[in-house]
């Protein structure tokens, strides 16, 4: 999974000079920032004109906490590869703007959420949202639990919205993990609903799904 995925954004910032990319953190994504590291180490993969926007982050949560998407990125792949400093965008209130101005978004890569969602876009967000501030779902922050201490637990996010995602011209949905079989299934298969807002992406024109061997024997 990750190494198709790998080359999928090789391609992609091979054919555009200046790419526009919108990057998850979490698990599922790691493996393929890890490869897209390797490509660049062995086979010369520029990253300098790629134009880098985060897909979502914690509200309130310091950058430089090792939980917080900023970091992860920083830790897992910026750090690693020659990015142009000033062409990475933290999601703010201007951000939608930023992405006007860049062109909008190229490629985006995303995963599911346990419950459905897409970036922190929860169950019931609308689909012409936009980025923002969102409160997440007791779900999501129960899955959060051994990862936070209580007193600093995210309640908070903020995310680029659906009408966002589904702007983008082409979509990468990564899953991994057996427990994401389920809700993976009813965001493809089942009718489109804001129940399981990653449902949006089944009228998008161009996405890509990829899985590890334990969804797809799922």
């Amino acid at each position: 999974m990750s190494i198709a995925a790998a080359q999928i954004v090789s391609d992609a910032i091979t054919a555009k000079h200046q790419l526009t990319l919108c990057l998850a953190a979490g698990n599922t994504p790691t493996g393929t920032y890890r490869e897209l590291v390797r490509l660049h180490e062995s086979a010369g993969l520029d990253f300098s004109n790629v134009m880098f926007f985060y897909l979502d982050d914690y509200a309130g949560l310091p950058a430089d906490h090792p939980e917080s998407f900023r970091f992860y990125l920083e830790r897992e792949f910026f750090q690693n590869v020659n990015v142009t400093r000033s062409n990475i965008h933290a999601p703010d209130a201007q951000y939608e703007e930023t992405i006007r101005k860049c062109g909008g978004i190229n490629l985006l890569i995303c995963g599911i959420g346990a419950n459905g969602h897409i970036a922190f876009n929860e169950p019931g967000s609308p689909v012409n949202s936009r980025t923002r501030i969102v409160d997440l779902a007791e779900s999501t922050i129960q899955g959060l639990r051994g990862k936070f201490k209580a007193e600093e637990m995210p309640r908070q996010a903020i995310t680029v919205g659906l009408a966002t995602i589904m702007e983008s011209r082409e979509i990468l949905l990564l899953a991994s993990g057996r427990e994401k079989a389920g809700i993976l299934a009813r965001a493809l298969i089942e009718p489109v609903t804001t129940d399981v807002p990653a449902s949006t992406l089944q009228v998008h024109p161009k996405v890509i799904v990829l899985t590890d061997q334990e969804v797809w024997e799922s």
